[in-house]
């Protein structure tokens, strides 16, 4: 999902049908992508307001890969120094390297993208096993 529809509506007091809707999809992952642009050397306020309004452990059972975009090398650890303790302060494993992408590589995004994936699937897939066996156990059944 694209924060930046939302972005009007994190800060206004009461609650908006779409911040709730966005909450809710991102509760209910069993794996979730967070990526941002960094700013300032780590994530953007509109990702901390957003993440912000979740409650305490919400991620608890979600795998989570961090991933930030760059305009300069020198913010690579932003991934894991910033954006992983986020994740796993609501509660998300995370059990992979983030990714750190330079937005001057863009043209290469994909490429990219596919190597980390298919670099980091058998963790995401054990952590998702966990999740599944956790929910039965659970269900009684």
């Amino acid at each position: 999902m694209d924060l930046s529809a939302l972005g009007p509506h994190l800060l206004a007091p009461g609650a908006h049908p779409g911040v709730e809707v966005a909450l809710e999809l991102v509760r209910e992952a069993s794996v979730l992508v967070v990526a941002s642009p960094t700013y300032k050397g780590t994530y953007t306020g509109l990702l901390k307001s957003f993440l912000d309004r979740l409650p305490p452990q919400a991620l608890a059972g979600t795998a989570a890969l961090p991933l930030l975009v760059m305009g300069d090398a020198k913010h690579a650890l932003a991934v894991e120094v910033h954006l992983r303790p986020l994740l796993v302060e609501l509660g998300a494993s995370v059990p992979t390297p983030g990714l750190a992408f330079l937005e001057s590589d863009f043209s290469r995004l994909e490429e990219t993208v596919a190597a980390w994936a298919d670099r980091i699937a058998p963790q995401v897939r054990a952590i998702s096993a966990l999740r599944n066996v956790a929910a039965v156990s659970r269900s009684g059944a």
